[in-house]
């Protein structure tokens, strides 16, 4: 039983059917016998198949303690690919959301500003005022159609996640979106761009900065508003207005003053920054910042969480660097920040330890530097704008920094999640085998089957986010965030500190997930020798 709870806490990303089977023992659809072939069913097909689900119930109950004892842990670092501490001599931040950490105050300044920017500088009702920052409503990684203005989650396949789309705070039916796109899938034309943006005739917006939480919301609020009042407005000004007003919170200084004035109300100091950059130091290796936040900023939120000598612990520091336009453009040279953050006209020869750097370009970090290929390991919390050129056009390692993995996993780790989606599993699995039973009887029993599955799906959402679920999942299929978050992240973390667990020539090894037409727990299969399955009457062993 231990093994084949190993096998179904490995198998969380798995198809349904396997988790089901595995449930059981280790099983997959592979030895399932053509429709045909089936033998002849009992005449109380009725009994029968509430025989097999209080069967699968049992099944599943008894396996929950033995999961419940393999808990995942939320400070682990996961791998994507391959990757060798032992590699790695240069190690690069960004600052924001990497090295530090806000509080839950600073959603609200950006969203509060943001929205005292629309009624003050684009003339919105003052109105809407009324509105306030929801920490709750939405999560990373969700698209934004502009000309319709919905906001929505999409799964890794282009598909619309029903039940998550959004028009104001109100969701959207399922039928009228399936209307307005004919079908739940977005084509390829119409998604944003490479770096989430939409432009070029690119429909969709995706939001994966964590700086977007708020965007999402006030471009959410301000919709609900015009739509409560019966008024006519055209989204496309919605979006550009509300993205203006985002990008001003932070190009006018607004947000910087506020945290610089209140620093111990919007920093936390509790993510051990000091800690990590002291044990890459102690083994002799190099460490460099590239960020796009201003000189004056950066520093004194650095010497509030690692000291007034942190620019020791940095061979080189880049500030306002203007990623992801730092990694492609080679015409922006460097300019060297005093320490009264005045700009020099000195050419720069040299990127010296101990001074701080201003704009550039990386073909310049380059080669003023020699610091390329994979010995070196950058993390960041934007996929795209910190990671997608470094992994693709330069060969630089990449860790991405994700502060909602931590509270995922604590919620993966209840006995609550763990029953709903192992029951989740074994009935989706259920599902599957019995669907050839195509007698009235039957398939009136399919039907209350498939309607319990979709009340559990909403279920397992709400586990996460009431309105859009879980970052990285929607009901089956792993979402588009998490699709680009495998592409571009070696190792992916909750934060920083999570490198104070492993030794500095620490190997990191993506877990072998089986594919769809590959049979799960090797390990299980060779320790048993069988395969144990739940649906005996459906199927045959392979020997």
């Amino acid at each position: 039983m231990a093994a084949a709870a190993r096998s179904l806490l490995a198998a969380r990303a798995l198809p349904a059917v396997a988790v089901a089977a595995a449930a059981a023992g280790g099983a997959a659809p592979y030895c399932t016998v053509a429709p045909q072939q089936q033998r002849r069913p009992p005449p109380d097909m009725r009994s029968y198949l509430w025989s097999r689900y209080r069967e699968a119930k049992r099944v599943t109950k008894e396996l929950v303690p033995s999961i419940m004892s393999n808990m995942l842990n939320p400070d682990a670092i996961f791998s994507n690919n391959e990757m060798s501490l032992s590699d790695i001599e240069i190690y690069g931040f960004d600052y924001d959301y990497t090295l530090v950490f806000y509080s839950k105050h600073l959603h609200t300044l950006i969203f509060n500003a943001a929205r005292d920017l629309l009624i003050n500088e684009h003339r919105y009702p003052a109105e809407i005022r009324k509105y306030d920052y929801d920490p709750n409503f939405a999560i990373r990684g969700l698209h934004y159609d502009v000309h319709r203005a919905l906001l929505m989650k999409i799964d890794a396949f282009h598909y619309i996640q029903l039940g998550t789309v959004y028009r104001g705070l109100s969701v959207v039916p399922d039928e009228e979106v399936i209307a307005m796109y004919d079908g739940s899938h977005v084509p390829l034309e119409q998604m944003s761009d490479f770096y989430g943006k939409s432009s070029q005739g690119n429909t969709m917006k995706q939001f994966m900065d964590i700086f977007s939480l708020p965007e999402m919301t006030l471009l959410s609020c301000v919709n609900e508003y015009f739509l409560k009042n019966n008024i006519d407005y055209e989204p496309v000004h919605l979006y550009k207005d509300v993205k203006d007003s985002i990008r001003d919170v932070h190009i006018k200084g607004i947000m910087y003053r506020a945290i610089e004035a209140d620093i111990e109300k919007y920093i936390c100091y509790a993510e051990q920054t000091r800690a990590v950059l002291a044990k890459l130091a102690d083994h002799g290796k190099k460490m460099f910042l590239i960020t796009n936040s201003p000189s004056s900023f950066v520093d004194k939120g650095m010497k509030f969480i690692v000291g007034k000598d942190w620019r020791d612990l940095f061979d080189v520091v880049i500030v306002q660097a203007d990623k992801p336009n730092f990694f492609n453009d080679k015409r922006r040279p460097f300019r060297k920040v005093n320490e009264r953050g005045v700009l020099l006209w000195d050419k720069i020869h040299k990127l010296q330890k101990g001074q701080i750097y201003k704009q550039g370009n990386l073909y310049e970090f380059l080669k003023l530097t020699g610091w390329r290929g994979s010995k070196v390991l950058y993390f960041g919390d934007h996929i795209y704008s910190d990671l997608a050129d470094l992994t693709l056009k330069h060969g630089w390692r990449t860790g991405a920094i994700i502060p909602e993995l931590r509270s995922e996993i604590k919620i993966m780790n209840t006995e609550k999640y763990i029953q709903t989606m192992t029951w989740l599993q074994t009935l989706t699995g259920l599902l599957e085998h019995m669907q050839v039973h195509r007698d009235p009887d039957s398939q009136m029993i399919l039907e209350e089957w498939k309607k319990e599955r979709k009340e559990m799906r909403e279920m397992n959402r709400n586990f996460f986010n009431a309105q859009f679920g879980s970052l990285f999942r929607t009901d089956e299929n792993p979402t588009y965030f998490l699709r680009r978050l495998s592409r571009f992240a070696d190792i992916y973390m909750a934060s920083l500190s999570c490198l104070l667990n492993y030794e500095p020539d620490y190997t990191f090894y993506p877990r072998r997930t089986p594919l769809q037409h590959e049979l799960p727990g090797w390990s299980d299969q060779l320790c048993t020798g069988t395969f144990r399955i739940p649906f005996l009457q459906e199927t045959v062993q392979i020997k």
